[in-house]
């Protein structure tokens, strides 16, 4: 019980500093998204989340992101996947989440959008650019032929 009060208690204190910032900055507080990551909590944990009004959750473990999932199918969670994507997790991506954080490579978009189903939505992809274009850091480089290019071909 200690930890579902603490969980309350957290989304409760991240919501309110949320709601402090939309009054600061004069925005409304529907246009702003909280994303909760919930990798390595139990099920439990995300429907104590859910019941709060919860609804996006952020996972970067494909296969413990999988299960979660099928244990919450019914729940209408949107599903965000957060870690770097190797080549051969893209399908998997592509057909089990809403959003993809961190696309980092043409590549990896473009089969992202060829791999997503033609039943569901179109897949959310956030691109990580490296505007700096630092070789220390990941992202794409930040030149407008590379994203006139991913628009084209997602």
């Amino acid at each position: 019980m200690t930890h579902q009060l603490s969980i309350k208690k957290q989304l409760e204190n991240v919501n309110n500093k949320i709601q402090q910032a939309c009054n600061k900055s004069q925005r409304k507080r529907s246009e702003v998204m909280l994303l909760a990551v919930s990798k390595r909590h139990s099920v439990d944990n995300i429907r104590q989340a859910l019941s709060l009004g919860q609804t996006d959750f952020g996972e970067n473990y494909l296969q413990e992101a999988l299960q979660k999932q099928e244990s919450l199918n019914d729940c209408g969670i949107r599903w965000h996947y957060i870690g770097s994507i190797q080549s051969n997790k893209t399908r998997k991506i592509a057909e089990n989440f809403e959003w993809v954080h961190t696309v980092d490579h043409l590549k990896i978009a473009q089969k992202l959008s060829l791999q997503r189903p033609s039943h569901l939505s179109p897949l959310n992809i956030c691109l990580q650019i490296n505007i700096d274009e630092e070789k220390s850091k990941s992202g794409m480089r930040a030149h407008a032929p590379t994203l006139i290019e991913i628009s084209k071909t997602i």
